[in-house]
């Protein structure tokens, strides 16, 4: 709570929260919670738990060319991101589950989390996709369409940027290199080119068209998936809405909690999914119970499961600050190592 970053996000959540609950009624909003049939959660929370599987299995593929990993052993490290996602600010679990993956596995701290980031940016142009394709047919109010725009904008020049990367590491490299040592002290540079490499070696993924392919598929499944669970928790309120809606409020929700915010995307969740339903009439008491209720349906079981696996691992809060030092050790080579890092690149990369 002494960290700026803290209060920053939380000011972002409370202004989205206003907005959120602008307008409320409030005893209609308690009718509905009341009145919700919650045995529809189960079949929800279930697609939802098939969908962490799936993205178990399309971090494992991103993770082929560091080192293999069984689902069964990589299943409890995704759970315990996300939960660290939940419960920690500006998804710090990203760099929790890396630190459990390299405590576990031995993979490079600095590697795994360029996979991470590769995660972040398909799940981004899915997103981007979802929104796209169910405009025509659920017309968003003009504020979605700049904000389509701008992330579109953002998740388009990142993804040529990995391109690049992947595609010509040696040439990537030397330029990175040569902006490094004009730019930082001597002794800041052997660790800064360690971790570049590293992170370069966790996005050769891109370099397969197969590859890219199949984690485009499984992005596409694991999206589909929660839109599911979106629909499943719809049935337990008095509304219905067609399933591309569910896909806009799905793609949009998720595009929101990129923004700062509080652990478990308080605000930045529920204001834009309450906009979108009530865009297509749902009355806003009763759309504000049904966000409610789906944001906890989201946070909690996986919260709770990856309570349980960091339990089971023997970890603790601390972890948290053991990650993010291991991210420079990660990257920390001898002054006179930086050529061998690079050569054991090329070696890695080369088709």
């Amino acid at each position: 709570m002494r960290s700026w970053k803290f209060w920053i996000g939380l000011g972002i959540s409370l202004v989205f929260l206003g907005v959120a609950l602008t307008g409320l009624d409030l005893q209609h909003f308690w009718q509905a919670l009341r009145a919700a049939r919650y045995w529809w959660l189960l079949p929800g929370i279930g697609v939802y738990f098939v969908t962490v599987w799936v993205r178990t299995w399309r971090w494992r593929a991103m993770l082929g060319h560091l080192r293999p990993v069984p689902l069964r052993r990589l299943f409890p490290v995704v759970v315990i991101g996300y939960m660290g996602n939940n419960v920690y600010p500006l998804r710090a679990g990203e760099v929790l589950r890396s630190y459990v993956l390299r405590r576990n596995e031995g993979v490079p701290m600095s590697s795994s989390l360029a996979t991470v980031v590769l995660e972040r940016m398909f799940d981004g142009l899915v997103m981007l996709l979802f929104v796209f394709a169910t405009l025509p047919f659920a017309p968003a109010p003009p504020v979605f369409r700049v904000l389509v725009i701008g992330f579109s904008a953002l998740f388009g020049i990142a993804f040529m940027v990995f391109m690049l990367l992947a595609a010509r590491p040696e040439r990537m490299s030397r330029y990175y290199g040569y902006l490094v040592d004009r730019l930082l002290p001597v002794g800041l540079r052997p660790r800064v080119h360690g971790l570049f490499d590293r992170f370069v070696i966790g996005l050769q993924s891109l370099r397969s068209p197969r590859d890219l392919l199949v984690i485009l598929g499984a992005t596409i499944l694991i999206w589909l998936g929660e839109t599911l669970k979106y629909w499943f928790v719809m049935h337990a309120f008095p509304f219905e809405v067609p399933f591309t809606v569910l896909m806009l409020m799905t793609a949009v929700v998720n595009l929101f909690t990129t923004i700062p915010s509080t652990p478990g995307y308080i605000g930045t969740f529920d204001a834009p999914g309450i906009a979108v339903l009530t865009r297509f009439g749902v009355p806003h008491a009763v759309a504000a119970g049904y966000t409610l209720v789906l944001h906890v349906a989201l946070w909690l079981p996986i919260t709770l499961l990856g309570a349980w696996y960091m339990l089971r691992f023997s970890l603790n809060w601390r972890d948290m600050e053991r990650a993010a030092a291991l991210v420079e050790h990660d990257g920390a080579v001898a002054p006179a190592q930086p050529l061998l890092e690079r050569e054991e690149l090329a070696r890695r990369v080369t088709p």
